[in-house]
């Protein structure tokens, strides 16, 4: 059983993502929704997942301060941004944590899924 935490503080995103994994993906599919980086921070360690799909721009915690926070030694999600920026700053300061596999636009698309979970 593959176990994905989907971290976006939109509902409406976090839904399609959830729909479009589900119909892609060939195993089962165990997901942990948060519209929390704090809360997802706090229970992280815990759900240990496989895949960590984290949004950017957020109230209260962003994804940047999750990506500072976060301890990858505890844990091997691969972690992908999942982001509506395009912005090539944003894109470049992904790239120096060493913990995100890959920087993705909103919304996630076949294409996406089919080269993360083949």
């Amino acid at each position: 059983m593959l176990t994905i935490v989907l971290i976006d503080d939109d509902p409406i995103s976090t839904f399609v993502t959830e729909k479009l994994i589900a119909k892609n993906v060939n195993q089962p599919v165990q997901f942990y929704k948060y519209q929390s980086a704090k809360a997802a921070l706090r229970e992280i360690y815990e759900i240990n997942p496989n895949y960590l799909f984290l949004d950017l721009n957020m109230p209260e915690m962003t994804g940047w301060d999750f990506l500072d926070s976060f301890e990858p030694k505890n844990n091997e999600a691969q972690i992908y941004i999942l982001s509506s920026s395009v912005d090539e700053r944003d894109i470049n300061k992904a790239s120096k944590y060493q913990v995100v596999k890959d920087y993705l636009s909103k919304p996630l698309i076949k294409k996406y899924i089919q080269s993360i979970f083949n």
